[in-house]
């Protein structure tokens, strides 16, 4: 196991501006007194591991990564337990992705157990700074840039690997909400044998014109159909989705290579089946989607992910077409799902497959 050094930071944010912060963190703006960072070389290898003063980067002109977007990163929470401890979801599945994408970047691969262990130690060196409010967690943002200082198209030789950490509350104040999607027929956000498994800064980048598109149009979020028939239902521009039958089964999109692989949705999958619910990974027509609302053989959608973990959907438009799902609100099997999540995340539920992780 690699050892990180610990250099402490020499202005930490004090008990009383840090209480302020914490009260109302929202998600995404407070961070942490620290940073882990790793750095990486054809010659040496991974060294130089550290816990140190979050600061910012300094980057010469010509570093790679402004120029030939070599850079992939995670997402992941680090919870309050309630007997004082203290738990990462899933790190090792993180850790797994991370490297997928590092190999389909052209990067050099993080050892899993390094990438678990950065996360850790942050979270031990800032504990303090998990909110204990409903919703409250550490997010950790784990990334990797190439670092290179030169202008060529090739992979990079060196890279810099950082994990920040970020006080956060519950994605939606008040609870899940309903939200509103819109179904993108002008713009796709992954192609056959492109980037869409990979979690690359890229592929949000591409779908950013598009939610745009959508806040304007008045809903909440935009849906991605495939590039190839602009037919079959993907994902959000960063959330998984899911398909409620009648019947009690559910449906989401197969994993075929332009979708990323959630662990929010793996885990799903894996809690509705243990209740015994079937669930099919098929593929799934925006037609079919407003066929099956308008008829009531759908009866929820929701999507997922580690920000907002469950999300339900309440209305669905296009450029000429408006569905709503159900009666527009929170259906009860999203609702079951969310609050099975919840609870073994935060350790109020048993862990039969292992997957919470305590570091406290």
């Amino acid at each position: 196991m690699t050892a990180f050094a610990f250099e402490p930071t020499p202005t930490p944010v004090s008990v009383s501006d840090r209480a302020a912060m914490l009260a109302d963190p929202g998600f995404g703006r407070v961070f942490t007194d620290h940073m882990a960072v790793v750095r990486y070389s054809a010659d040496a290898g991974w060294h130089d591991a550290k816990i140190v003063a979050r600061a910012p980067l300094t980057v010469d002109p010509a570093t790679a990564v402004l120029h030939y977007a070599q850079e992939i990163f995670e997402g992941l929470k680090a919870y309050a337990l309630d007997d004082g401890g203290i738990a990462l979801f899933r790190p090792d599945a993180n850790a797994a992705r991370f490297r997928a994408s590092a190999e389909r970047m052209a990067m050099a691969h993080l050892p899993e157990e390094l990438f678990v262990e950065s996360c850790r130690q942050l979270v031990l060196a800032d504990r303090d700074w998990i909110p204990a409010i409903d919703g409250g967690a550490l997010y950790l943002r784990p990334f990797m840039i190439a670092s290179e200082v030169f202008l060529g198209v090739k992979p990079a030789s060196e890279y810099l690997y950082c994990v920040l950490a970020s006080s956060v509350g519950a994605y939606w104040k008040g609870g899940a909400r309903a939200v509103s999607l819109w179904v993108s027929h002008d713009y796709t956000r992954a192609a056959p044998g492109g980037t869409g498994e990979a979690k690359c800064g890229g592929n949000y980048a591409a779908s950013l014109v598009a939610q745009s598109e959508a806040v304007k149009r008045g809903h909440d979020q935009v849906v991605f159909l495939d590039a190839a028939e602009r037919r079959w239902i993907e994902e959000l521009g960063g959330m998984n989705i899911f398909f409620v039958m009648a019947d009690g089964s559910l449906v989401t999109p197969p994993l075929t290579g332009t979708i990323l692989p959630g662990i929010t949705r793996a885990s799903l999958i894996q809690l509705a089946r243990d209740e015994g619910l079937v669930v099919r990974e098929e593929m799934y027509s925006i037609d079919q989607w407003r066929a099956d609302a308008e008829s009531g053989a759908l009866a929820e959608s929701f999507a997922c992910g580690t920000a907002a973990v469950v999300t339900p959907i309440g209305k669905v438009a296009g450029p000429d077409y408006a569905f709503t799902i159900g009666s527009g609100g929170t259906g009860q099997t999203t609702a079951r799902l969310l609050q099975r999540l919840s609870d073994l995340q935060r350790g109020r539920a048993p862990d039969p497959h292992g997957w919470l992780q305590r570091i406290a």
